[in-house]
């Protein structure tokens, strides 16, 4: 017969358990999504529906449920997908003690590059170096760009190669530790090594452009493109482009030791400013069927689901359940709790703080590109001003789905589901009539109100997480 201690000790696991879970802020998610889907459905109403019978094709009218209609339902999700991919990637910066206020930006400029690729004809390899060095006839300015490209490669190159022989004998800490010790010659080192990287990228965003206007001016017309490379074409130039930028908020924020407020809302203004500047405000369509068609709008799955496309549903839980393994399960995700947590005890812990971040802002502006990415196949089409005021929507399903804003607390399941919720919110006003005007006032609160909830959680109940 089993002691009261063995019976103690057996139980414990599972009361340990039981209040894990329901102090778990996926929970509590989960119970408000459940409640204001259960409030949408008594007080949303009905509306008329025209349904086709799939046996005799006739076309009959149905009553059903505003909010209980798949085709809602989907779309509900769907248009929260594009939110939470990004929200993913948002999670772990604010995590990290973070903030990228540039990923509406990003998402708007990788769309327009990805979407400028997709639709150029692909028929003939395009020679952007030999273009670019190549200009018919005597042409001086041209002359004078290729003349100052060369100069900036060649100078990042060689003070880049004077840096990388120091770093590869002495490894970053290394050199900051010598550097502070030789003094102002020390300075000079870590000076020249920094602005060869700066020149190097100056001149390879450079050469980019070059390209990317190149391969705008070109003939289009790639209706006949198979599918799998038009998803290499979409998917990679998208998501390349989304993790340059994120490459690049996270070289200056721990290259120049600023803020990431302050680097990221300079960012979200030249990014946006880029995407004006390469279509001239115009949108871009054209793209292969393959890539809209045969893969985002497959229409197997659209007859399945009652008229909508589920693939940005099926990207978001194959990014969410990547993303929370990575945080739970790596090594890179504990070293992100862990800066978040004390920045300063992880440096001292052997962290290296400043490589996490530039991993994790890189990872944040490749997860902008792949949302990018998918609303070009869903609508078949972008614009320079997509993506406005996605930082609020991001930022808020973040915070809603349990992101701390001072760091440590986090996970990528709580972000997709704070941007269910919000996306929940907006259908809300829609099927009970609201103005949509008020949608950003609901939103901010929502922010405050997430926020306030999550300190007194912290005060009330410190074994919550």
């Amino acid at each position: 017969m089993a002691s009261a201690s063995t019976i103690t000790r057996t139980a414990s696991p599972q009361r340990s358990l039981v209040r894990r879970v329901m102090l778990a802020q996926e929970s509590g998610l989960v119970l408000v999504i459940v409640l204001l889907g259960i409030a949408l459905a008594v007080f949303g109403g009905n509306k008329s529906k025209r349904v086709q019978d799939p046996q005799t094709g006739a076309w009959n009218v149905v009553e059903v449920n505003k909010f209980l209609d798949v085709q809602n339902l989907v779309l509900l999700v769907k248009d929260a997908s594009f939110i939470a991919v990004m929200a993913v990637g948002m999670t772990a910066i604010i995590v990290m003690g973070g903030i990228d206020l540039s990923v509406g930006s990003t998402y708007a400029l990788s769309a327009l590059v990805g979407g400028i690729f997709l639709r150029h004809n692909w028929t003939n390899a395009p020679p952007w170096l030999m273009k670019f060095w190549s200009s018919p006839g005597p042409n001086p300015r041209h002359t004078a760009m290729k003349a100052a490209f060369a100069c900036l490669l060649l100078g990042g190159v060689a003070a880049a190669f004077v840096g990388a022989l120091n770093l590869l004998a002495k490894g970053w800490g290394g050199i900051v530790a010598r550097t502070e010790a030789m003094g102002r010659r020390g300075g000079y080192l870590r000076l020249l090594l920094i602005a060869g990287g700066v020149l190097i990228g100056v001149a390879a965003l450079w050469g980019a452009a070059e390209g990317v206007m190149w391969v705008r001016s070109a003939p289009q017309g790639s209706d006949g493109l198979p599918l799998v490379q038009s998803l290499v074409i979409g998917v990679g130039v998208c998501c390349l482009v989304g993790a340059l930028c994120g490459l690049v908020n996270g070289a200056l924020i721990v290259g120049l030791k600023v803020h990431p407020f302050i680097i990221t809302l300079g960012m979200m203004a030249v990014l946006r400013g880029l995407s004006f500047v390469l279509t001239q405000g115009m949108p871009v369509s054209g793209f292969p069927d393959s890539f809209t068609k045969g893969f985002f709008k497959k229409e197997m799955l659209k007859d399945a689901l009652g008229g909508v496309y589920p693939v940005p549903v099926l990207v978001m839980v194959v990014v969410a359940a990547l993303g929370a393994f990575l945080l739970a399960r790596t090594v890179l995700g504990r070293r992100v709790y862990a800066i978040g947590g004390n920045e300063t005890a992880a440096h001292y812990a052997g962290i290296p703080v400043g490589r996490v971040k530039i991993i994790m802002y890189t990872l944040m502006g490749l997860l902008a590109g792949l949302s990018a990415c998918m609303y070009l196949g869903y609508l078949g089409a972008g614009s320079s001003d997509a993506g406005q005021g996605y930082e609020l929507s991001v930022i808020a399903a973040a915070v809603i789905g349990g992101a701390s804003l001072s760091g440590g607390r986090g996970s990528a399941v709580g972000a997709v589901l704070g941007a269910v919720l919000i996306q929940l919110i907006n259908n809300a006003m829609i099927i009970l009539d609201i103005d949509t005007n008020y949608t950003n006032i609901v939103m901010g609160a929502a922010i405050v109100a997430a926020v306030v909830l999550d300190q007194a959680k912290a005060r009330l109940m410190p074994g919550a997480r």
